[in-house]
């Protein structure tokens, strides 16, 4: 994030003249300074998208007080839109099973100032990940999941995201399905990975499969968790090349870090409020 930035603003309405001009000028009005400014119409829907990093005059306002003022040219274009305050670090859950790559990725780059977000908790449905959230001192709470207990281990997180204020949910390889209800309560701020086989290969070996069918790239998918499982929209995607050489665990271990990074990229792209919905996609600022 940019040390000068005080604000982000995204919006998203139909495309119409003025949208800049209106956005640009309340900000002159406030006496803010534009830091960055990206657009993009979609020609299919006609939709328009902007992000807008900016500084505020001194003494700083409240994200409250400015979203406020910027409320009448936001009805005025029918817009969705927020206005972040741009030092906050969200507190975001992160999920996991059993295989630990993707979270022991992200707290290192959060214990290195890579990644500016908070977590206060790691959930797991085993307790795999205990010793890890102790030694750096978060939260750690087990959920284990049956059939029988689905339900009531899902509301019992539910319980757990509010009363922890999380802003956003990080799937990092956490093998259970979110029911439809939680997936409508959490749209758009729960990120999943995935690699990139599916749906070719589905189950519980599928880089096995992969070497069976001779693939020569492995890939991985960070996206939107929808109640559509792996179908919701796309935030980040990567791939590495290999050949016939690479037995089924080498396979393994580079799925494993091409994951890792992949869902750091979309995870620092969504805290640094880069990606906005666009239906059944997304739009990535760089």
């Amino acid at each position: 994030m940019d040390s000068q930035t005080d604000f982000i603003l995204t919006l998203s309405c139909a495309d119409r003249p003025g949208i800049v001009f209106a956005v640009s000028g309340f900000l002159v009005e406030q006496s803010c300074n534009i830091i960055d400014s990206q657009q993009h119409r979609d020609p299919q829907t006609g939709q328009f998208f902007m992000r807008v990093s900016f500084a505020a005059a001194r003494p700083k306002p409240t994200v409250q007080a400015i979203s406020r003022a910027f409320e009448p040219i936001a009805g005025r274009f029918e817009m969705v839109w927020r206005i972040y305050d741009a030092d906050q670090r969200p507190r975001t859950a992160v999920l996991v099973s059993k295989f630990q790559h993707c979270l022991n990725d992200l707290l290192y780059r959060i214990e290195v100032g890579a990644l500016p977000v908070t977590v206060p908790v790691i959930v797991s449905n085993h307790p795999d990940a205990q010793p890890r959230a102790q030694a750096h001192g978060i939260r750690f709470v087990h959920l284990p999941v049956t059939a029988a207990t689905k339900a009531e281990q899902e509301a019992r997180l539910m319980a757990l995201l509010e009363e922890e204020r999380i802003e956003l949910v990080v799937l990092a390889r956490y093998m259970q399905v979110l029911s439809p209800e939680l997936c409508a309560r959490l749209e758009g701020n729960v990120i999943n990975i995935h690699h990139s086989f599916l749906p070719s290969f589905r189950g519980a070996k599928p880089y096995g499969q992969a070497y069976a069918r001779g693939v020569k790239l492995i890939g991985a998918t960070a996206h939107y968790v929808t109640a559509d499982l792996d179908e919701g929209p796309i935030i980040e995607q990567d791939v590495a090349r290999v050949d016939h050489a690479a037995a089924p665990q080498d396979l393994v271990r580079i799925g494993r870090d091409v994951e890792s990074l992949v869902l750091a990229r979309a995870v620092t792209l969504h805290v640094e409020r880069r990606v906005l919905l666009n239906g059944i996609k997304t739009v990535v600022f760089r």
